[in-house]
């Protein structure tokens, strides 16, 4: 039996949480740029479980790692990526839950398999307000 981890892992859906809250454990791969800065209508919260990552929240740039814990408010334009020469390893918390669908599909495909089924309803959009956090020039 492999002990080698998948790189996304969803932990809590929401219909084990009454649609409240969603957790994921995510590694995050060593120079993966992250998503453009986009906001959506639940809070996100990353806590550093191993190396670091950085973070853009509105104009603010800056960098976090194991044990420390940005968070991101619902609404507020917001993005990570992992600018290291390292892996990291997150804990994502998204309040309200839904957003672990997305989660569950991208796992999914990644490891060539079907998606669950919880992970076929709709999840919370994410609106694209900027670039990438290396595609930004104070980034």
């Amino acid at each position: 039996m492999s002990t080698e981890r998948a790189p996304i892992n969803v932990l809590l859906r929401s219909e084990q949480s009454g649609e409240q809250i969603a957790v994921m454990d995510n590694t995050v791969s060593a120079g993966f740029p992250g998503p453009p800065l986009h906001h959506h209508t639940f809070d996100e919260t990353f806590y550093e479980l191993e190396g670091e990552l950085a973070f853009q929240l509105e104009d603010e740039y800056f960098t976090r790692k194991a044990g420390e814990l940005p968070f991101a408010p619902r609404n507020v334009p917001h993005t990570f990526a992992n600018l290291s020469g390292a892996d990291a390893r997150t804990l994502i918390i998204c309040t309200p839950a839904g957003f672990e669908r997305y989660f569950d599909r991208m796992a999914a495909e990644r490891a060539g398999a079907e998606p669950p089924a919880s992970a076929l309803e709709p999840y919370p959009e994410t609106i694209v307000v900027g670039p990438r956090i290396g595609e930004h020039p104070g980034g």
